[in-house]
């Protein structure tokens, strides 16, 4: 994505909010002896920090700098200036596939990072999974007392769910699979994605959508009733349930995804981050991470560690009717559809 607008996601949780340094300025001996590590800010980030930077920490030393958000633009200006600042970046899988076509990144060290205890459908040659995530849908219990909506159909009816509905604003994975999905498209025939048919199927509730940027805004329009029905990020719903929000969720047609760790080429720390990435990536580190966050783990051994109430929120326990969104098509064709998909915005 090398617009910035998607980039931008999760922007109102704004790096002067999180108290996020940068390696800027930094003396010398200092960056030797630490990491920048840039997330999406947030609770996910918050998360991040406490299990994974200062424990790593507290163990190996290394100071873990925080910066945000994830800005692929940046990312990009970097490596292609060589002043490269970040050393590992969560990113999404799309733009990570896409990142190492191109030259962008730094091959993982697995003769740091243990591989054999991830899950081989999140870590590759150029990154490591970060967590695993689905879209779904949630509604607002206090707007609609009756039937709940079974699927995302019913993000198209206005007569049965008056209101506003909210959807992620940036060119991403999930909005136009959605609209497919709603129109009749089998699961198994969304790829290569029917651009016109979507953006049709769109048309017909243009009027009602409501944007959310980032997280925090996201569960503000569903549980405020603002926007009481829409798509959102699993964690960010468990988030609201479990403060005590009077909302429901629909796992019928979840739409899974992962976001990933990368370190930047040109990485000047590149030792200290494979370091990094093998304690985030870790068993404890992660089981730790999904407990407080309901985003599922990579590593395989995490889920032992984790209560069975915890296992229970993960989106990887709820797989009838899920779909995997196709990161591969997405990386291929991110440009174009970003294109259509802003125009199409601002009309």
């Amino acid at each position: 994505m090398p617009h910035t607008a998607r980039t931008s996601r999760r922007l109102a949780l704004t790096s002067l909010a999180l108290g996020l340094l940068t390696a800027a300025g930094l003396p010398a001996q200092a960056q030797q002896d630490s990491i920048v590590f840039t997330s999406w800010g947030g609770t996910t980030q918050a998360a991040q920090k406490k299990h994974w930077a200062v424990p790593f920490s507290a163990a190996s030393g290394i100071t873990v700098q925080q910066d945000g958000p994830t800005d692929y633009g940046k990312f990009k200006a970097m490596v292609e200036s060589g002043n490269v600042n970040w050393d590992v970046v969560d990113v999404e899988a799309d733009f990570a596939a896409k990142a190492a076509k191109d030259g962008l990144l730094e091959p993982i060290d697995y003769t740091v990072v243990p591989k054999s205890q991830l899950d081989p459908r999140f870590s590759g040659q150029y990154h490591v999974g970060s967590f695993y995530y689905a879209f779904v849908m949630a509604f607002n219990k206090d707007v609609y007392k009756g039937a709940a909506p079974a699927n995302f159909s019913a993000l198209f009816d206005t007569k049965a769910y008056p209101g506003k509905r909210t959807f992620y604003k940036w060119s991403a994975p999930g909005v136009l699979e959605l609209a497919l999905l709603a129109d009749g498209v089998a699961a198994d025939k969304l790829y290569p994605l029917d651009l016109d048919r979507a953006f049709k199927k769109l048309d017909a509730i243009k009027a009602n959508i409501v944007w959310w940027t980032g997280g925090a805004q996201s569960q503000q329009l569903l549980a405020s009733g603002e926007a009481p029905i829409g798509v959102f990020w699993n964690g960010r719903v468990h988030s609201v349930e479990t403060s005590g929000q009077n909302v429901g969720v629909s796992w019928s047609q979840s739409l899974t995804a992962s976001d990933v760790l990368v370190v930047p080429k040109g990485s000047k720390r590149k030792a200290q981050a494979m370091k990094f990435l093998a304690y985030a990536a870790g068993a404890k580190g992660q089981a730790d991470f999904a407990t407080e966050t309901a985003y599922a783990p990579v590593n395989l051994g995490s889920k032992a560690l984790m209560s069975p109430a915890a296992v229970k929120t993960l989106p990887d326990q709820f797989t009838k009717g899920q779909i995997n969104l196709n990161m591969g098509w997405w990386a291929e064709n991110r440009d174009v559809v970003a294109k259509r998909w802003y125009a199409w915005q601002a009309q």
